[in-house]
């Protein structure tokens, strides 16, 4: 296996723009930690607003070209890009715990789920459809066709540094545009990496650029201003989603926004409780609880709210936390020193209000930037854990009496991106499919992400769907002709 040093020292510290790795025009750079030790692992070009222009510009010289290309072109090279990961899956696992801190289990779990967005979409390629009929009037035919939408700017964050690249690139390129990426500073090792593989299956220059910065908002601005520019992607904060809406507006200018979460997991007093304790572990606490989908409001019913309280406690009393390259380790860093700060925040807000601490509810002594798996139960009303994302491996415990009340504090939030619910009654769970407002939902499951299923959510969730049949419908346009029939 690869060593830390070989394995960082083969990741380009480069731009990578029409196809040649180069270096930042003004020669600035950026240091990247790995968060278990607060050390530099790599230093990287830092690109400013002219790299951004640059890497634009290679991506609409490239654009007719790609467009053109052959469905079945572009789906062989998006094949033969799963392939060469899936030879290097422990090469990326390692760099992902290296730059983000999870353990290698989690990291390679992430290698398969991410890749699989390189053959799901290397499929899709092929099977753009559209239609051709006579119109009501029999006056003509309509054609009803699909053309890629253009050059695209793909904004990614620092938690998923594989899957969140491949889960905007795949389909981008399956459907003939091509793209700009700008990954998150804090993680952009993968996505450079993860370049070098498109590179060498022979992706053809321009198709894809990526630049490395610290300068988001000097390098996003002049690119979303851009006339030539037609498609924005981005996954983060809500905050920062609004306001890349509202500079796209200024253009209107397509785009898709997956944002904040704060996931009720709602377990039923009929629930199979060995079952919601398993999908509470996997909901909470994957990816040290820094995901979207991560359950934020365990919403349990009084009759059953203490065994389940014992028995997760029990769980995460257990957790291992140290470096994520470490045998055994449960539960790495969280990303930064403000992170942390955020996650004891939330717990001793909650204390403060009425809530208990079960086990955890402290950041780590020592190097790195490490908080404690933590359970806390009877979590009041007016609580900020309830309304703001905790990002951070807190479970945090609040009951109701009736299924009326359930829903009501399930739904009581501005986001919808997922939901879970713990029930044994059928026709419930079909009550709660039409009742809980999210863009998805786990029924008797705690994690719903797949590559063949549609990503996203309703409310300050987000706007559009990756992955699934639906998305590759995020990168294409529909042009409908009519032709005389006489």
């Amino acid at each position: 296996m690869i060593t830390e040093y070989d394995l960082l020292e083969a990741v380009p510290n480069q731009l990578f723009i029409g196809g040649e790795w180069v270096d930042a025009a003004a020669g600035e750079t950026l240091d990247v930690r790995d968060p278990a030790t607060n050390k530099v692992i790599r230093t990287i070009a830092a690109a400013r607003a002219g790299d951004g222009m640059r890497a634009l510009d290679a991506a609409v010289a490239a654009a007719d070209e790609w467009a053109a290309t052959a469905p079945r072109v572009r789906a062989e090279l998006l094949r033969a890009a799963f392939e060469k990961v899936r030879e290097r899956a422990d090469e990326f696992a390692l760099l992902m715990t290296l730059e983000m801190g999870k353990p290698l289990a989690e990291a390679r779990g992430e290698v398969a789920y991410g890749n699989e967005f390189l053959r799901w979409f290397s499929e899709e390629a092929v099977r753009v459809t559209g239609r051709y009929g006579l119109n009501p009037e029999g006056t003509g035919r309509m054609v009803v066709s699909q053309r890629p939408v253009g050059p695209c700017f793909l904004i990614t964050p620092w938690n998923f540094p594989l899957a969140m690249a491949t889960r905007k690139i795949a389909p981008a390129l399956a459907a003939g545009c091509t793209v700009v990426v700008k990954p998150a500073e804090l993680t952009p090792l993968t996505t450079l990496y993860f370049a070098k593989v498109l590179q060498e299956v022979g992706v053809p220059a321009g198709v894809v650029n990526v630049i490395t910065t610290h300068h988001s908002r000097e390098i996003s601005e002049p690119i979303i201003a851009d006339p030539r520019l037609r498609k924005l992607s981005f996954t983060g904060s809500t905050p920062v989603g609004q306001a890349l809406i509202k500079q796209a507006a200024e253009r209107v200018l397509r785009v898709s926004m997956e944002l904040g979460g704060n996931a009720p997991f709602v377990v039923f007093e009929d629930a199979d409780l060995d079952a919601a304790v398993d999908g509470a572990m996997a909901a909470k606490f994957r990816n040290i609880g820094q995901a979207c989908t991560a359950a934020n409001r365990f919403i349990v019913h009084s009759s059953v709210a203490d065994e389940f309280a014992r028995r997760v406690t029990e769980r995460v009393s257990a957790m291992t936390v140290g470096r994520g390259t470490e045998e055994g380790v449960t539960i790495g860093p969280l990303i930064n020193a403000a992170a942390v700060e955020t996650s004891a925040s939330l717990v001793a807000d909650a204390v403060a209000k009425g809530a208990r601490v079960l086990t955890g509810g402290r950041a780590v002594e020592g190097e790195g930037t490490f908080f404690e798996p933590t359970v806390i139960a009877d979590v009041q009303p007016g609580s900020e854990i309830l309304v703001e994302e905790i990002f951070g491996p807190v479970l945090a415990i609040a009951t109701f009496e009736t299924e009326d009340e359930a829903v009501a504090l399930a739904n009581d939030t501005d986001y919808g991106l997922v939901s879970y619910v713990y029930t044994r009654d059928l026709a419930r769970g079909h009550r709660m499919i039409d009742r809980l407002a999210t863009g998805m939902m786990g029924l008797n499951v705690g994690v719903v992400s797949n590559a063949a299923a549609p990503f996203g959510g309703v409310k300050l969730s987000g706007l559009g769907r990756e992955g699934g049949l639906e998305g590759i419908h995020e990168y294409l346009s529909t042009k409908y002709t009519l032709i005389p029939t006489a």
